[in-house]
C-alpha cells in the first residue's frame, strides 16, 4: 500500500477544521487534495486523536508483522509434509 504524504495528525487537523465549519472543497483545495481522499481519510480516523491514530498505526503494523510470520510457518509446515511424504 502507498504511503500517504499526509502524516496522521494532518489528517485529523483536516478533518478538525471540516467539522468546526469549513467547507470540505475548501479544504481539499487549501490541502492539495480530492474529496474522496478526504472522505476516506474521514471514515478511517473521524473522531479520533493524535494518539489514538498512532495507536492504530502500531497495531496495523503488529498485525502485519503477525500475518507474514504466520504464513512463514505455514510455509514450512507445507514443505516439512512434503519431505516426509516423499520418502
Amino acid at each position: 500500500m502507498r504511503k500517504s504524504r499526509f502524516t496522521e495528525a494532518q489528517i485529523i487537523g483536516m478533518i478538525k477544521e471540516q467539522e468546526a465549519g469549513l467547507p470540505t472543497s475548501e479544504i481539499c483545495r487549501k490541502h492539495g487534495l480530492s474529496p474522496a481522499s478526504f472522505y476516506k481519510f474521514k471514515a478511517k480516523y473521524g473522531g479520533m486523536e493524535v494518539s489514538e491514530a498512532a495507536r492504530l498505526k502500531a497495531l496495523e503494523d503488529e498485525n502485519a508483522k503477525l500475518k507474514r510470520l504466520l504464513a512463514d510457518t505455514m510455509l514450512d509446515n507445507v514443505v516439512l509434509k512434503d519431505l516426509l511424504g516423499n520418502n
